[in-house]
């Protein structure tokens, strides 16, 4: 009731300021304060009667705004109908912010969701590693090189979630500065070195000359997947690695692996497509693809897949730039 009271001070002061000029008129014309006596009880029982009104709403109103800040929930629809336009206004902001939680709340529950599916089918496949590091190591003979393929297998997998985490906020991880390309692809090549070796593929690649306004580590990640992809889907042959002659500030990547079906090359870089190869062998998470080209639209930079089933697939890294959102 207290703070109702202080709502209202200002209808009382208005009145008695009322009641004042009309003592103060009347005086100065010379008639009698008799009438002023009336007025005021008469002033006194109205202002009364819309105080208990007005505290009757008033009550009404906060009993309702208490109900849905316990309920924890902007539940609209127990709101009175606006007496004015202003709680028009203050109604529709809260419409507003009731929106934009609901959309937040379903954003968190979907990246959780996406979370654990990504976490669920991450702990399935680096079990194989691990499951093959152990039976080497109960083996009589050690063979140094099998377990350290399978480390670097779990390494790569490890690598693989980290991208993931940190590519939910890419912009604040960014660092754009001129690099040599020829650096970036080397350093991909030492690290699947073993892998080049273990497979008995063939390297083609004779350097590059070609510097990119970029972010090192980032596109060495890309350069890495395309790489990981390419080995892992060649059984024989060669990776070739080299500038386009026909399009500017192209890199491309050429393996004679099995190719991808042309009804899955739309879809290769959707989040969690796997593909007929991915089925078939049983170790994609179609998470690799979908990080490359989130990444390169970040960077401001193309990617684009050519291939044919059974001879092979064509990457095309566009390092050309025009532009970049940074947010």
């Amino acid at each position: 009731m207290r703070e109702y009271l202080k709502t209202r001070w200002q209808s009382w002061v208005m009145a008695a300021a009322m009641l004042l000029m009309a003592v103060i008129v009347l005086f100065l014309y010379d008639v009698p304060l008799e009438p002023v006596g009336y007025i005021a009880v008469l002033v006194i029982i109205c202002e009364t009667g819309f105080l208990i009104w007005g505290y009757c709403k008033y009550r009404k109103k906060q009993q309702n705004l208490l109900y849905i800040k316990d309920n924890g929930a902007l539940a609209l629809e127990h709101m009175e109908a606006p007496e004015n336009e202003n709680e028009a206004l203050y109604q529709d902001i809260c419409r507003l912010l009731d929106e934009e939680r609901i959309k937040a709340r379903n954003q968190s529950s979907a990246l959780g969701t996406e979370l654990m599916d990504f976490y669920t089918m991450w702990v399935h496949q680096i079990k194989t590693p691990i499951a093959a590091s152990r039976l080497l190591l109960q083996e009589e003979e050690l063979n140094p090189g099998e377990i350290q393929n399978e480390l670097f297998k779990i390494e790569q997998y490890v690598e693989m979630v980290l991208g993931y985490l940190r590519t939910q906020d890419l912009s604040s991880d960014l660092c754009l500065e001129e690099v040599n390309l020829d650096e970036i692809i080397k350093d991909q090549i030492h690290k699947f070195a073993r892998i080049f070796v273990g497979k008995k593929l063939s390297l083609d690649y004779e350097g590059v000359e070609e510097t990119v306004l970029t972010d090192k580590k980032w596109l060495g990640f890309v350069v890495g997947q395309i790489i990981s992809n390419a080995l892992k889907y060649t059984k024989k042959g060669k990776i070739s690695i080299y500038m386009s002659k026909a399009r500017s500030h192209t890199l491309v990547i050429e393996d004679t692996g099995i190719g991808i079906r042309q009804e899955d090359l739309p879809r290769v870089f959707e989040k969690g497509f796997t593909g007929y190869n991915g089925r078939e062998e049983g170790r994609s998470t179609g998470i690799g693809l979908y990080l490359c080209g989130k990444i390169m639209k970040k960077l401001d930079h193309g990617i684009r897949i050519e291939s044919e089933q059974g001879k092979g697939t064509r990457v095309f890294l566009e390092l050309g730039r025009k532009k970049m959102d940074l947010y």
